[in-house]
């Protein structure tokens, strides 16, 4: 079924009531999107994705006055949301993000734009990841963790309930601030737990695991344990915690 301003629909999707599609949008073969579903222009839904209650797909960054790090231009590409994706109800996805196909976002999770998340990826309900960042496949991050902007997480991370991550070590104040930004570096199969916090920059080595409520204010070694405020290294992570070791691992 095709609509205005060159939206098409298939044929075989199913679409909800009180649904709004803008013009230029491509909704693919089987897709389900829900009730009061909010479609903005610019989006790409892929074959067999499932759009829940109440989501808003492809919304523009509105900038504050004092922000440093939200562009304000309208200029992003589209909003593309791969095969076999399910967004949960209430979420909101920005255009310029690309989801992969297979990722799962829970209930109430925001997604800015510039935002590239890789295939099989979970996204747990309520929590946000930010403008600039970049997160690999067969992640999971959980409920209500805080992604900040810049970050850049590798495949086969794990992020607990409530972990915070930091880009700002300035805390907005003074202009150097600027040129400083980043968020922290998760390497492969890194793991975080819940309510710990990374300051900006960090870099989580590969298969290292932080403690729960640990304060991370430098670089962890690859397959190491750290813990604490501020975190120390305990001990290596087990060996068969490693990801390689791992039944869901492919390489």
């Amino acid at each position: 079924m095709s609509g205005l301003d060159d939206t098409f629909i298939h044929e075989t999707a199913t679409i909800g009531r009180n649904v709004v599609v803008e013009g230029d949008v491509e909704v693919g073969p089987g897709a389900i999107i829900g009730h009061n579903v909010v479609i903005r222009s610019g989006v790409r839904v892929g074959e067999g994705a499932v759009i829940m209650d109440g989501a808003v797909l492809g919304k523009l960054p509105a900038r504050a006055s004092l922000s440093a790090t939200t562009g304000g231009s309208t200029e992003l590409p589209p909003l593309v949301v791969g095969r076999r994706v399910t967004i949960g109800a209430n979420c909101v996805i920005y255009r310029g993000a690309e989801l992969g196909d297979g990722v799962f976002v829970g209930d109430l999770a925001t997604i800015r734009e510039d935002v590239r998340i890789g295939e099989l990826t979970i996204i747990g309900r309520g929590a946000t990841v930010e403008n600039r960042t970049t997160i690999g496949r067969k992640c999971k991050i959980e409920s209500e963790a805080y992604i900040t902007a810049m970050t850049t997480m590798e495949d086969y991370c794990f992020v607990a309930p409530c972990a915070a991550f930091t880009n700002d070590n300035f805390l907005g104040r003074t202009e150097e601030r600027k040129k400083r930004f980043g968020g922290p570096i998760l390497r492969r199969g890194a793991r975080i737990g819940a309510n710990a916090t990374l300051l900006p920059g960090v870099v989580i080595g590969e298969d290292a695991l932080v403690a729960a409520g640990c304060l991370v204010t430098r670089d962890v070694p690859p397959r190491m344990i750290v813990v604490g405020v501020p975190g120390r290294v305990l001990r290596p992570a087990p060996n068969d915690q490693l990801i390689e070791n791992q039944v869901f691992f492919d390489g």
